[in-house]
């Protein structure tokens, strides 16, 4: 992958071309592999010939399916998902997810199991509150969700409608290092920020579900990976467009879907899968993480609030010692001139926060690295 060298990036955010690219830590909409978007570049206008846009393409058009189709098979084969699940390209984001399941998967006279570990499990559990019983299971609020629970302590129901984790969470930092075992409750995880980030055996889940903007390609689209026999819990009662069973009988058309979103999606799927699959970008986002973190825990300039057990790799909060928000802010606005931009933490935690989603080359960490080092130095 072609990636800007820093004294480029320099030279791009003080009036010179402002053609080249920064490392972008957003989390998210966030940074896409460079090949991917030449190649979604190289065919804007024209798309392999047939003389059109994607984004001018009719979603029921030949072309367009075989678009559909590759991003799909190609997802099936990167996560080895069998024919028991369907795969689905929807829209309205994680957040109507939050209702869509419990309409869908939530049993007459049973409850559902949820795990609060931050903003967005929060945010679920308030959704499916509305349409069943909901049991926090465990929870992490405690600490302000600096750590991720135990679960082996938890207490879940064995005659649960589902269970709920949000794998990877974006605000605190905090990742869950390993799957619970549910039996025969289903599992149900929010992977919004870490899909495709490692390995994971889709048949220990019911239900995957994530936005697409953090790890995935552009805003827009949600993918759900679903147990077919699961979508049909759902009562004939709930709203057509909100049951999953009717997505799955479309091939995700029953409306029109965000057919240029799913095209990129398609592409990042090649990207990887020419990666090596997940076990290698798995290989290089433990290398990444660990690079960032070494930095942080051994330079006394910083530190990072999240319980070391608990880390993400995808999502990686730091502060200044001593919360000094003043040479935080001297530390975003010199970051940003030298081509390392989005590093403000988010408004709930504050201090500096750098994601690191597949798509970040390892010499964009090792940049922010060489930053840190330099302006701990010149800031001591």
């Amino acid at each position: 992958m072609t990636t800007a060298t820093t004294t480029e990036q320099n030279t791009a955010t003080k009036g010179g071309n402002m053609n080249k690219r920064v490392y972008n830590f957003s989390a998210g909409p966030s940074v896409l592999p460079e090949s991917v978007l030449e190649e979604v570049q190289a065919n804007l206008l024209n798309y392999k010939g047939n003389g059109m846009s994607v984004m001018e393409m009719s979603h029921r058009s030949k072309p367009y399916q075989e678009i559909i189709d590759t991003a799909e098979a190609n997802l099936r084969k990167i996560y080895g998902i069998s024919d028991d699940y369907a795969v689905l390209f929807l829209q309205g984001g994680a957040s109507l997810q939050f209702t869509m399941i419990p309409a869908n998967l939530a049993q007459e006279g049973k409850s559902v199991d949820y795990i609060n570990t931050g903003a967005w499990a929060k945010k679920a559990v308030k959704e499916a509150k509305r349409l069943t019983n909901v049991n926090i299971v465990a929870s992490s609020e405690d600490k302000n969700f600096s750590y991720f629970p135990d679960l082996s302590q938890a207490s879940f129901d064995p005659n649960a409608s589902y269970v709920h984790v949000t794998s990877n969470n974006t605000i605190f930092g905090t990742q869950i290092q390993e799957f619970p075992k549910t039996g025969d409750v289903p599992l149900v995880a929010d992977m919004s920020s870490d899909i495709l980030s490692r390995e994971i055996n889709v048949n220990d889940f019911g239900l995957i579900y994530a936005g697409a903007q953090k790890n995935m390609g552009p805003a827009g689209v949600t993918v759900v990976i679903i147990r077919k026999d699961l979508a049909e819990r759902c009562s004939t009662d709930v709203a057509t467009m909100l049951q999953y069973r009717t997505h799955i009988s479309k091939g995700s058309m029953f409306n029109t879907p965000t057919t240029f979103g799913i095209y990129v999606i398609g592409e990042v799927l090649k990207w990887i899968d020419n990666q090596g699959g997940l076990k290698v970008v798995e290989e290089i986002n433990n290398k990444k993480a660990a690079l960032l973190y070494n930095e942080i825990d051994s330079n006394d300039f910083y530190y990072c609030p999240t319980d070391m057990a608990s880390r993400s790799k995808m999502n990686v909060p730091f502060r200044v010692a001593g919360d000094n928000e003043e040479i935080e802010a001297k530390f975003i606005k010199e970051a940003a001139a030298a081509g390392l931009t989005t590093l403000k933490g988010h408004r709930d935690v504050g201090g500096l926060r750098a994601s690191i989603y597949n798509a970040m080359p390892i010499e964009g960490v090792q940049a922010l690295v060489d930053f840190m080092k330099e302006f701990a130095k010149n800031n001591s």
